[in-house]
C-alpha cells in the first residue's frame, strides 16, 4: 500500500519465493507490493539503481491461520498506473493484506453533503499463495440496507407545518389589524341615474328650491333672517310680516336666491293681523314663480315638505305630514297693545320648522304651496311666532297660514298696499273664562259693544250673547271666534250659534270689511 491506496498490480505467481529484500528508502512502512510473475507475460522491469541500505523492516503481524507473506525485492516493483491523489488513509493499523476502505473523493462545494455510509465488515484474509481464483480473493460486503427515513420525514413535516402555522398566523393577525397587505380599495356603486320621481321629496325639492329665497333684514336697531317664495315674474315675494317688520319704517332688505344670486328688495305691503307681507326685487331675470295649491283640499295625513333657512341655513328641506287642520292660533303680541297680534286658522304639521323658516312655503306632494310657515308651539307653552318665548326650535308642532288666505291677502297687498279683514261688528269680552265667545257689555271707550247697523246688529245679536259655534264648528274663546271669522272673506255669509238667557239660538249674517294695519 502506497499513500494509503492499495497497489494491487497482479496476482502473485506460484514460483518459489525468494528471500525478502529490504524496502527502498523513503517507502512507507505500510506499503507492501507484490512482484509481477514472469509467467503472466508482463514486461521485465528495467534494472533499478542500487538502493541505499535501509533500516531493517518491521515484520507485519501475521494471522494465525495463514503463512507469513514473503516480501518481494524492490527491483520487481513496477506500478501499472500513477498513485490516486484522492486516496483515503487506512483505518487504524491494518495488516499488509487487509482491504482498504472504499475511496470517497471530496465532494464539490455546491454538491449536497454525502450521506454517511455503513462501514463494510472486514473481508476474510487473503492468501496470496493459494490457488484460489483472483475473483474470489477479495470479498467486500455490500453496504448495509438503509433504514426507512420515515421518522426524519415526519419530523420535517411537523417542523414545516409549525413554521407555516406561525408565519400564517402572524400574517393573518397583521391583515386583521391593518386591514390587508396592500392599499385599501373600498367597494362603491357606480354612477347612477340622478333623476327622481316628481312626487318624491327629492323631486319636490328640486322643483321648488329655485323659487325659494332667503331674506336678510336690518333696521330699527335689529336684524333678522327669514324665508320667502316668488309669486310672479315681476319679482313679488310673499313672506311673514314679522320677518320684515324691522324694515317697516326704514332699513334694508336683501334677498338671496337658491343659486347664490343676491338682490335688494323693497317692502310693498304688510298686515299684522294676518302676519303676511309682500316684498319685491327688481332687475332679476329668470324668476320662477312657485305654483299655488288649494288649502281647502288638504286632508290630515297628506305628505308635505317645508323649505326655508332655519338658523340662516338656506335651502333646507324637511318633510312630514299634515297633522291637523283649522288650528286656531295667535302669534305676536310683543307690543302689548294687541296691534301686532295675528290670528290664524292654521294648518298643523310635524315637518320640522325652526327660526328662519318663517315665510317659507309648505308644499304638497305635487310641489304646490298649501301654506306659509309662520309659527311653532314652544315646549314651555304658548303659540308664538319664531321670535316668541319658550324653547327655540322644533318639537314637531309647526303651524302654517293656509294658502287660500295668503293668496287673497297677497293680492290685496300688491294691488292696494293694504289688506281687508272680515268683521261681524261686535266687541268681545276677552276676559271671559267660560266656554265660547261672549259679546261685551261695552266697547272700547264706553262705545256700544254691537256696532249700529253692522252685520251683528242686522242679524239680531245683543250684548251678553255667548257665541258657541261658527258654521257648526265649536269655538271656546274670543280668540277662536276671531280666527274663524278671519279665515273667510268679507261678504261671506256665516251661521252663528249662540246662547242667550240659557237658550240656544241661530243667527245668519254677512261679514263686513275693515282695513287692516
Amino acid at each position: 500500500m502506497k499513500n494509503g491506496k492499495p497497489t494491487w498490480w497482479s496476482r502473485p505467481s506460484t514460483i518459489a519465493p525468494t528471500a525478502p529484500a529490504a524496502p527502498p528508502e523513503g517507502a512507507d512502512d505500510a506499503d507492501f507490493t507484490l512482484a509481477a510473475p514472469a509467467a503472466l507475460g508482463a514486461p521485465a522491469p528495467e534494472p533499478a539503481a542500487e538502493p541505499e541500505p535501509a533500516p531493517e523492516p518491521v515484520p507485519a503481524p501475521v494471522q494465525e491461520t495463514e503463512p507469513a507473506p514473503v516480501p518481494v525485492p524492490p527491483a520487481a516493483q513496477q506500478p501499472l498506473h500513477a498513485p490516486d491523489p484522492y486516496r483515503t488513509p487506512p483505518y487504524g493499523e491494518p495488516g499488509p493484506w487487509a482491504p482498504a476502505p472504499p475511496v470517497q473523493p471530496p465532494a464539490p462545494m455546491s454538491a449536497p453533503a454525502p450521506v454517511p455510509m455503513a462501514v463494510p465488515s472486514p473481508a476474510p484474509a487473503y492468501d496470496p499463495w493459494s490457488a484460489q481464483p483472483l475473483t474470489q480473493s477479495l470479498v467486500v460486503e455490500d453496504k448495509a440496507p438503509r433504514k426507512p427515513r420515515r421518522g426524519l420525514a415526519l419530523v420535517g413535516a411537523l417542523a414545516f407545518a409549525l413554521v407555516t402555522g406561525v408565519v400564517g398566523g402572524g400574517v393573518g393577525a397583521y391583515i386583521e389589524r391593518n386591514g390587508g397587505l396592500s392599499t385599501v380599495e373600498l367597494p362603491q356603486a357606480g354612477p347612477a341615474d340622478t333623476g327622481r320621481a316628481p312626487g318624491s321629496v327629492a323631486g319636490i325639492a328640486a322643483s321648488a328650491l329655485p323659487s325659494v329665497v332667503t331674506i336678510h333684514v336690518s333696521g330699527s336697531g335689529s336684524s333678522g333672517t327669514g324665508t320667502g317664495f316668488v309669486l310672479d315674474t315681476r319679482g313679488h315675494i310673499l313672506t311673514n310680516n314679522h320677518v320684515v317688520d324691522a324694515a317697516a319704517s326704514s332699513g334694508e332688505i336683501s334677498v338671496t336666491f337658491s343659486n347664490g344670486e343676491t338682490a335688494r328688495a323693497k317692502l310693498i305691503g304688510r298686515d299684522t293681523g294676518y302676519d303676511l307681507a309682500v316684498i319685491q326685487v327688481r332687475g332679476v331675470s329668470g324668476l320662477k314663480p312657485l305654483a299655488l295649491g288649494n288649502s281647502d283640499s288638504v286632508r290630515v295625513g297628506d305628505p308635505v315638505v317645508a323649505i326655508g333657512a332655519p338658523f340662516d341655513l338656506s335651502n333646507t328641506v324637511t318633510s312630514g305630514i299634515i297633522s291637523a287642520k283649522e288650528r286656531p292660533i295667535t302669534a305676536g303680541g310683543e307690543k302689548g297693545d294687541g296691534s301686532d297680534v295675528s290670528y290664524v286658522d292654521a294648518l298643523q304639521t310635524d315637518a320640522p320648522i325652526n327660526p328662519g323658516n318663517s315665510g317659507g312655503p309648505l308644499v304638497d306632494g305635487q310641489g304646490r304651496v298649501i301654506g306659509i310657515n309662520s309659527a311653532i308651539r314652544a315646549a314651555g307653552g304658548g303659540s308664538d311666532g319664531e321670535g316668541g318665548g319658550g324653547q327655540s326650535g322644533s318639537i314637531g308642532l309647526g303651524f302654517a297660514i293656509p294658502i287660500n288666505q295668503g293668496k287673497r291677502v297677497a293680492e290685496e297687498l300688491i294691488n292696494t298696499g293694504k289688506a281687508t279683514h272680515p268683521v261681524i261688528g261686535v266687541s268681545l269680552d276677552m276676559a271671559y273664562t267660560g266656554d265660547g265667545a261672549r259679546v261685551g257689555d261695552k266697547g272700547k271707550g264706553d262705545t256700544p259693544s254691537v256696532t249700529a247697523a253692522g252685520p251683528a246688529d242686522k242679524a239680531g245679536i245683543r250684548p251678553g250673547d255667548i257665541i258657541t259655534k261658527v258654521d257648526g264648528q265649536r269655538v271656546h274663546s274670543g280668540e277662536e271666534l276671531i280666527v274663524k271669522i278671519r279665515s273667510h272673506r268679507p261678504g261671506d255669509k256665516l251661521k252663528l250659534t249662540l246662547t242667550r238667557n240659557g237658550k240656544e239660538q241661530t243667527k245668519t249674517l254677512t261679514l263686513g270689511s275693515s282695513t287692516g294695519t
